[in-house]
């Protein structure tokens, strides 16, 4: 499984809104943050706080993508959403 934040931080850049107001503004822990800087999972209501606070769209602020190994032979695939 790979997350990545990178959409958040250029929303954030676009919005003029450093990660440090974001946490004030949202209420999320500075360790939601950090993980999020190290393109870590978080629990949904991070990220739906953060939308709120945006006015956006879970997708608007992470991409995610999954390895999924088939049945036969353990061959994988990568699935992005």
């Amino acid at each position: 499984m790979t997350v990545s934040y990178d959409k958040l931080w250029k929303l954030l850049i676009d919005k003029k809104i450093s990660k440090t107001q974001l946490v004030h503004k949202s209420g999320i822990s500075t360790n939601a943050m950090a993980k999020m800087g190290k393109n870590q999972v978080v629990r949904l209501e991070v990220l739906i706080r953060i939308c709120n606070i945006l006015h956006c769209q879970i997708d608007d602020i992470i991409d995610y993508s999954m390895n999924v190994d088939t049945e036969r032979g353990g061959d994988s695939y990568e699935i992005k959403f």
